[in-house]
């Protein structure tokens, strides 16, 4: 292995943390493990390859610092961080990295002054999005750092809480706390973020809001495809300021996206908040919605795609109930707008307006606000109780519409006395691969006893997922290890 030159494992589902001896590969040009589940820290080791020229870890779950032993990859070329979970500041020694040519972290926690020599001399704001605790003058987008002087520094903070709390509305008289004033100054990074996406900065981007831009509309509002004038594209979804209920639902997001970030959950850029517009400015998601890939004559998604898709989405889920010490109930899972693909087909879960962040000390709440008919589970639409098993019954039903390609809304089959589950549940005990999309399989693909255990498999789990007491229902964690079996078994055929 010493003498191996390249290693690529990258979108192979591995799990766990990468062996401390991979700085025995003392030969290695390029290791690429990106669009994987790798966690943990960085291993320090990786400062040894010394004859690397190529470093991807994209979209895993590193955590940590990002390694001041990278300095020492004199021959590194590409570095790739983004879409993990790190965070502390970006080291100034990478900038002594003569070769490196190409940097990017964006999507991360990082925080502090992006260096300003070598490659990051011609660093465009692409290469940070997403840690809104960074800034530096030298990257045209990235907001400028805060004077260091404690003096000016006051006056500085003060100047930005007064246009702050004009551009996002809030009343300094109406304000409880000095406490809460300080705890928004602190963030000056995040307000500076909302003051280089205004209002006109969006209107622009949507070209005024033309519909022509449209690229999606529900209940809460449109979704726009835009471009900021740093040159990125993105989804602007601007919420209807008509709806009561919508712009309270935007305080639910955001606190919900301050609490999470996860490579299956869809990056939020920034927000805007004003008595104009309320928008979120996320991630522009190339491939759409799960639905539109359903129920659009020119797309079609094989069994192993959409076993794909649908892990990637339990690991998002997964992620919201067990991530962290307070779960996040989601409360509106669906293939419609809320599960959206980027240009390699990865899913990521959005739309969190609806969302309920839960007590510690308390596993369910109420609610007057329901989900989408079809998804809710009995006891949510019924008493509006919401809890982390609410998700695993929507989710259930999503894999279910997957698998049978039939909305749970169907009315040319589903009724009061039939719905989606039972239709599934009695074709599951005889004529079962007569109830699946005949475009689970291509072509040139055989329907073999491993396609059919691997579909029994699936159907089995969302039955799991979907039993009419809550309590009688799997978690997300099962779900998700039975998922993965499920997934390699196919693979293996």
């Amino acid at each position: 292995m010493s003498s191996l030159l390249t290693l690529n494992m990258s979108r192979t589902s591995i799990q766990g943390e990468v062996p401390p001896d991979i700085g025995e590969l003392k030969a290695i040009v390029a290791i690429d493990i990106s669009g994987n589940h790798f966690s943990g820290m960085i291993p320090s080791r990786i400062g040894d390859l010394e004859n690397m020229q190529y470093l991807s870890l994209l979209n895993n779950s590193f955590l940590g610092l990002i390694l001041l032993s990278f300095s020492s990859l004199i021959s590194l070329v590409f570095l790739e961080l983004s879409l993990n979970a790190l965070s502390g500041s970006i080291p100034k020694s990478l900038e002594n990295l003569s070769h490196l040519a190409s940097f990017n972290v964006s999507f991360n926690d990082l925080e502090g002054e992006i260096p300003s020599g070598g490659v990051f001399a011609n660093s465009t704001s692409q290469s940070f999005l997403g840690n809104r605790g960074l800034c530096g003058m030298q990257v045209l987008g990235v907001s400028a750092c805060t004077i260091a002087n404690s003096g000016q520094q006051s006056r500085f903070k003060k100047l930005v809480l007064y246009f702050y709390n004009i551009l996002v509305g809030f009343n300094l008289d109406n304000e409880t706390t000095e406490d809460k004033l300080a705890k928004d100054v602190e963030k000056v990074p995040e307000i500076r973020t909302y003051q280089l996406v205004s209002y006109l900065e969006i209107q622009r981007a949507t070209n005024n809001f033309d519909g022509s831009n449209i690229i999606g509309v529900g209940g809460s509002g449109s979704v726009y495809k835009g471009t900021l004038s740093s040159g990125t594209v993105v989804a602007i979804k601007v919420l209807d300021l008509q709806n009561e209920e919508v712009c309270k639902r935007f305080d639910t997001e955001c606190e919900v996206m301050r609490n999470v970030r996860y490579k299956n959950l869809v990056p939020v850029i920034t927000t805007c908040s004003s008595e104009y517009i309320r928008a979120f400015v996320l991630q522009y998601m190339s491939n759409g919605s799960l639905d539109s890939w359903f129920y659009k004559e020119d797309r079609h998604l094989n069994l192993l795609q959409r076993v794909t898709i649908m892990h990637d989405v339990a690991l998002a889920v997964e992620y919201l109930h067990h991530g962290h010490h307070t779960p996040i109930v989601h409360c509106d899972l669906k293939p419609a707008n809320n599960v959206l693909l980027d240009e390699e087909m990865v899913a990521y879960v959005s739309d969190f307006g609806i969302s309920k962040i839960l007590a510690v000390s308390k596993s369910m709440a109420h609610t007057e606000t329901l989900g989408t008919l079809g998804y809710i589970a009995p006891e949510y639409g019924s008493e509006g109780i919401v809890s982390t098993s609410g998700d695993v019954y929507s989710y259930g039903i999503m894999l279910m519409e997957v698998l049978a390609k039939r909305r749970p809304t169907d009315e040319e089959i589903f009724n009061e006395n039939l719905g989606l589950r039972e239709w599934i549940k009695q074709a599951f005990s005889g004529t079962m691969m007569e109830v699946v999309d005949a475009n689970l399989f291509l072509e040139e693909e055989q329907v073999n006893s491993k396609s059919e255990i691997c579909i029994a498999s699936i159907i089995q789990l969302a039955l799991d997922c979907t039993n009419e007491r809550p309590e009688s229902r799997i978690s997300m964690k099962d779900v998700v290890k039975r998922l993965h079996k499920i997934k390699n078994t196919f693979l293996a055929t």
